[in-house]
């Protein structure tokens, strides 16, 4: 009998990694075994909202954690903040790791996969965990070859604390991966008020919209002439991100380096 892959979830007590417990306890190929939270009291089982398990670590101290349950996998879902030290911490000590939180700049992309080659494990950094969300990515890829005039919406729960999104600096990338650079057609543009045109990369201009009642959306706008082309992604409910998750985590088992994106999982 194949042994079950360890997994800790680090920011448990957040929506996602509340969501995330639920799914590794329930899946047969996977033993939760450490929730950590800086939240977190140092105790043996956790009572929350839609999830009771009495044999789960729930510690605030990440290493602590680690050392005491010897995980093969840790699953990060807390904030831009705490997720660079995090990962340092997990792949330091040989844990294999799969980030869900956004923030990650360039030098911290670097270093993470410098220690995750050092440590002989893999680090999964994850825009979007959602499977429609990273065929939207790829279509939209693929659409730039013929429409190279694009911008892109993206919708987040009030909450969300950066901007523009992980899923649309991807696609963002993905969409100059199939085009030569591109600069706004209307040169004499300008802005009354400073931002109302949104962010640029490379050309692409990413409009953030931060409100109650949505959980991760985006709207991919490509404009041709006497034609328009969208396509658009919607997460109704954090569940929707699971199967992504898990996924990950059991392709990640075994992978040394770092993997940037889901669709090369797939």
């Amino acid at each position: 009998m194949t042994a079950k892959i360890k997994v800790i979830i680090s920011g448990a007590f957040g929506k996602m990694g509340m969501e995330t417990a639920k799914a590794v306890q329930n899946d047969d190929e996977l033993e939760l075994v450490g929730l950590m939270d800086i939240r977190a009291r140092e105790e043996q089982g956790v009572n929350l909202p839609g999830f009771i398990c009495t044999s789960v670590q729930t510690e605030n101290d990440l290493d602590s954690l680690i050392k005491k349950v010897t995980p093969n996998v840790m699953v990060d879902f807390t904030n831009p903040q705490a997720v660079y030290n995090n990962v340092k911490t997990a792949l330091k000590a040989g844990v294999c790791c799969v980030v869900g939180t956004t923030g990650l700049n360039e030098v911290e992309l670097k270093q993470i996969e410098k220690l995750a080659i050092e440590n002989g494990v893999g680090a999964a950094i994850i825009p979007n965990f959602a499977i429609g969300a990273v065929l939207m990515m790829k279509l939209a890829q693929e659409a730039a070859r013929y429409f190279p005039d694009v911008e892109i919406i993206e919708m987040h729960h009030d909450q969300k604390i950066d901007s523009p999104s992980g899923t649309a600096i991807k696609t963002a990338e993905m969409i100059n991966s199939q085009r030569a650079p591109k600069q706004a057609q209307n040169s004499r543009n300008f802005e009354r008020l400073t931002g109302s045109r949104g962010g640029e990369i490379d050309g692409i201009r990413i409009h953030s919209v931060r409100l109650p009642g949505f959980v991760a959306h985006q709207e991919v706008i490509f404009g041709g002439i006497g034609q328009t082309l969208r396509i658009r992604h919607d997460s109704i409910e954090r569940i929707g991100f699971m199967p992504g998750v898990l996924l990950t985590i059991k392709k990640m088992v075994g992978v040394k380096g770092l993997v940037y994106g889901m669709d090369n999982l797939l």
